[in-house]
């Protein structure tokens, strides 16, 4: 008996189907129509799904249907912790591994005006770190007050430090403030500890966030909106890097996902050093890591790309009549805009390398040089992602680029940014049909078949490497 799933995405701008045959283990169809959050989303669904069934040539029944959203702005939210470089990062890290975009991050304690812009931003969730168990708790307890005297109808959710749990609760539950306690994100210096906030996070956008976004009349005609897209990508990316049972993984990679308004990297590796005389400093790196670049994107921050370039870069490309201030601004201005001829073909491929290469170079560990007694040794900061062979691309930048081993090569190691611990000489791949978020959510009920028909469906884009992913 054929059984048939479908895997919904309701994407910022299109809502993108999978038909996937479970038994077959295949991909029937693909299709997508303009998300219609902003009106009634099932206008959009019905419209991709009538798409969806005339490239299949009939209707079917679904066994299943499962979504996954980053509609409406996606999940967004807010990171407070008391040390930037340590709970602070550790918050941010929890947030953006849960699927999340972190909308604004803030430290130590919170004053009338950092509230004051809190209150003002559509935000989701807070999520509330700070101080080790057994460190500080005076600090994220002002900041608890402080949250719960503002303006806020969001949910809470505290990992901070355990010491504090009773005093934290205690002053929610008297402003009457919806509120979650997890475990503490970094119980010690250094040390994280993500999945307890990261899957209340997600209970959250499950249980709240896709009604406050219109997504939940969806429900009467698919099973269940599940995850925020991102989340749904890195258990995709997950899946793929360690295999499942027999079934092989590809081992350490590293994605790369261009957007109109963000440039995500995500990678599954533990990034521990490589060489003997480097230590690890600074903290703890998570196994499945996920950074997003708000000021990198093809339409809506392709300004932020004019500023990640030189002068030198700019007097490059106007030498060669193009003149990349006035490409950006045209693509913000008019964010629909599409490629037409040559020349705007080629002002997608600089944008697009620019931002993997900055997206890239923010995502992966550094080394610094360190005089010792013993002689030269390093520090290093982050993943050492050197020996990932794996760098897969998505988005339409990359997929509809004529050759996109030119914009996925600038994730690897340059000779200018030789501290960087990018990797070295990896093979690339495109996720052509936009799969990743669908075996993400496929992975839920059938994670071998979903890793199948990712190894099936990715595209070698270097040619020695084409039956690899096959094997």
């Amino acid at each position: 008996m054929m059984r048939f799933y479908l895997l919904v995405d309701f994407g910022s701008t299109f809502t993108k189907l999978t038909a996937v045959d479970l038994t077959n283990e295949t991909i029937l169809a693909t299709a997508k129509a303009v998300t219609t959050v902003e009106t009634d989303i099932a206008e959009g669904y019905h419209k991709a799904l009538g798409l969806l069934y005339k490239k299949i040539g009939k209707e079917i029944v679904f066994a299943k249907k499962i979504a996954c959203s980053s509609a409406a702005g996606g999940l967004k939210m807010v990171a407070i912790g008391l040390i930037e470089e340590l709970t602070t990062e550790a918050a941010k890290r929890v947030c953006l591994g849960a699927g999340a975009k972190v909308e604004m991050v803030f430290n130590h304690h919170l004053n009338q005006y950092e509230i004051r812009r809190i209150e003002e931003k559509a935000i989701d969730i807070v999520l509330l770190a700070g101080g080790t168990d057994g460190g500080n708790r005076e600090a994220v307890i002002h900041n608890a007050k402080a949250l719960s005297e503002a303006n806020l109808k969001v949910p809470i959710v505290y990992a901070g430090n355990k010491d504090a749990i009773d005093e934290v609760t205690e002053i929610f539950k008297t402003h009457n403030k919806k509120f979650y306690v997890c475990e503490n994100v970094m119980p010690r210096l250094n040390i994280l500890n993500v999945n307890s906030a990261k899957e209340q996070i997600k209970a959250i956008f499950v249980e709240n966030i896709i009604d406050a976004k219109g997504i939940r009349k969806i429900e009467s005609t698919i099973d269940k909106v599940i995850l925020p897209t991102p989340n749904a990508v890195l258990m995709a990316a997950e899946l793929l890097a360690n295999g499942f049972d027999e079934e092989k993984g590809l081992g350490d990679l590293m994605l790369v996902d261009i957007g109109g308004a963000t440039t995500d990297v995500y990678s599954i590796a533990d990034g521990y050093p490589k060489r003997s005389n480097v230590v690890m400093s600074g903290l703890q790196e998570p196994y499945a890591k996920r950074t997003v670049e708000g000021d990198l994107g093809m339409r809506y921050s392709t300004l932020g790309i004019i500023d990640q370039m030189t002068d030198s870069e700019k007097a490059h490309w106007q030498k060669r009549q193009i003149d990349v201030a006035l490409e950006a601004q045209k693509r913000r201005d008019n964010v629909d805009f599409l490629p037409e001829s040559a020349h705007d073909f080629s002002v997608e491929i600089i944008f697009a390398s620019k931002c993997v290469d900055a997206a890239v170079s923010r995502h992966v560990g550094t080394l610094k040089s360190v005089y010792t007694p013993l002689g030269m040794m390093y520090n290093q900061i982050g993943k050492d992602l050197t020996q990932t062979k794996t760098i897969i691309g998505t988005g339409g930048a990359i997929i509809h680029a004529k050759d996109p081993s030119e914009i996925l090569k600038n994730a690897a190691t340059k000779t200018e940014k030789l501290d960087e611990l990018r990797p070295l000489s990896p093979n690339y791949y495109i996720d052509e049909l936009y799969i990743l978020s669908a075996m993400g959510l496929l992975s839920i009920d059938e994670p071998e078949i979903a890793l199948r028909i990712m190894k099936k469906q990715l595209i070698a884009i270097t040619g020695e490497h084409d039956n690899e992913l096959a094997k």
